[in-house]
This record gives structure tokens, C-alpha cells and sequence, in this order.
């Protein structure tokens, strides 16, 4: 059976590479990935309802990738968490954040209609900002753990990531009824064992140190790259093909098995992105 390799946490631009670079990740061994929405150049969000414009793209991107490839493509659509501080400067925190409430409403309705299968990536900034950015930020975050909790979804956070990051993220979607294991921690610490991740499922970025350090503990997480497509900056955040170098290296040298990669890019994206509503 052939070995699943999974990307978690990938991004495809309208005037980047997208279906080529695409291709390139399947070349290199990709077998599936989540694509995940960006805050596209091409997009003003001007109103709540001009979320959904970029989301469009997205699901366009990811249908373009379905007929050019044979991958796997799971698709998260949400507010992007730092756009409410870009809104408030515009138009004002209260509106900003209605805006974004929008956005997030309208991201839950396409995974309603089964177009997405996750809501994201949202959450709060990833550096600090002042209290009322940081309340407004976790109000949003609360309603979409809401949403997500309503189609039994997950939802992939862009936060900080400190130790009490994840306890934190807990304690929002024990409120909100989630529970913790839909809660996908992107560009997470290797935290693996429970005591570090309160229950909160890991998305790893695929550097060396970060997998050897997570396969030490166990294989409950996922491996990703945050490629972003840029034409500027092709090899940011990491090249396309990081995942598939990555699985295949550490299975021909013998620090994963074949039974923790069907875990890690098969058996648990599975189960969180593929249910049935």
C-alpha cells in the first residue's frame, strides 16, 4: 500500500505557482494536502461579505489542483486572524470585528454545503497586540470553535505559540463545545504527548529538529510546510516539496516507520477533514 504524504498547512496564490508548484509536490512524492485560504492581494475586504471573494479563489485553486493532480486536496476557508487589526485601523474595532464574524459565518456555510472541510486558519495575532485586539480576537475565535462544534469540523489556529498557548486555545473551545482534538494548532511546538498539547491536535512545521523531536514522543501530530506561493519568495515560509523530502528521508533512514507515516499524513487528516455531516 502506498505510504500517504500529507502536507497539513499549505497555500496556493492566484499569481503565484499554484498548479505548477502543485505539481511539483506530487512529483516529489505529495499524495494530499489541506489548502488553506490567504488574505489574497487580489482581495479587498472592504465588507463582511467580501470574505467569500477570496474564498472563492481558494476553492478554485484547489478544483484546478483535483484536475491537474491526483492529490488529495482538503480545503479550510476562514478570516484570517491579523486582518481585524488591518480593519479596525479602517473602519474601527466594532466594525472590524462584525466583519470578521461575517467572514467566519460565511466560511462555516461552505463547509455546510461541503465546498471546505475546515474553518480556517483563524484565531488571533501570532505577536503581541493590545488587550481589546487580543478580547475582539478570542470572541471571533470563540464563534468559530462554535460554528465548528455546530458541523462537527475542525479548525486550524494561527496564535502564538508559547506553552500556555495551548491550554489557553483549550479552555476557548471547551466553552465553545469543540472538542480539543478538532482544534488543529498550526505552526506548532512539538508538542506530542498530552501533558504539552492539552488535547490540542499538532500541526508541526517539517524541519528536521521539529520532526525527530515530535517522532520521540509519539506520531499524534501532522507535518506541514506553510508554503506560501509567493513568486518574490519562492522558498518561503519552506520549499513546496519539504513534506515528501521529509516523509521519504526519515523512512529510508529508519527514523519512521511505515505505520507512524499512514498515522501521521494518512490516518489523522482522515479522520479530522474527511467526516461525514
Amino acid at each position: 500500500m502506498e505510504v500517504p504524504v500529507y502536507d497539513n498547512h499549505l497555500h496556493l496564490s492566484p499569481s503565484g505557482r499554484n498548479i505548477v508548484a502543485a505539481k511539483e509536490y506530487e512529483a516529489a512524492g505529495g499524495t494530499g494536502m489541506t489548502l488553506v485560504t490567504l488574505p489574497y492581494k487580489e482581495v479587498s475586504i472592504d465588507e463582511g461579505e467580501d470574505f467569500m471573494k477570496g474564498y472563492r479563489i481558494t476553492l478554485s485553486l484547489a478544483e484546478k489542483v483535483r484536475e491537474s493532480t491526483s492529490l488529495k486536496v482538503n480545503v479550510a476557508v476562514g478570516p484570517y486572524p491579523v486582518t481585524l487589526l488591518w480593519l479596525a485601523e479602517r473602519f474601527g474595532l466594532e466594525k472590524a470585528e462584525a466583519m470578521m464574524m461575517k467572514g467566519m459565518e460565511d466560511a462555516a456555510a461552505l463547509v455546510a454545503d461541503g465546498k471546505a472541510n475546515a474553518i480556517g486558519e483563524i484565531g488571533r495575532p501570532h505577536f503581541p497586540v493590545d488587550d481589546v485586539y487580543m478580547e475582539s480576537s478570542n470572541r471571533i475565535l470563540l464563534r468559530g470553535m462554535e460554528l465548528a462544534r455546530e458541523l462537527d469540523c475542525p479548525v486550524i489556529i494561527h496564535s502564538e505559540s508559547e506553552p500556555s498557548t495551548y491550554e489557553s486555545l483549550g479552555h476557548i473551545a471547551d466553552e465553545a463545545g469543540l472538542p480539543r482534538e478538532m482544534v488543529v494548532k498550526h505552526s506548532s511546538l512539538p508538542y506530542v504527548r498530552e501533558d504539552e498539547n492539552r488535547g490540542l491536535m499538532p500541526s508541526i512545521p517539517s524541519s528536521r529538529s521539529l520532526i525527530k523531536e515530535a517522532l520521540s514522543k509519539g506520531d499524534r501530530f501532522m507535518v506541514e510546510t506553510d508554503f506560501i506561493d509567493d513568486p518574490d519568495k519562492p522558498e518561503a515560509i519552506m520549499a513546496v516539496t519539504t513534506v515528501p523530502k521529509r516523509i521519504k528521508g526519515y523512512l529510508q533512514s529508519g527514523g519512521m516507520t511505515e505505520e507512524q507515516a499512514h498515522r501521521i499524513c494518512g490516518d489523522i487528516p482522515l479522520h479530522l477533514y474527511e467526516r461525514k455531516r
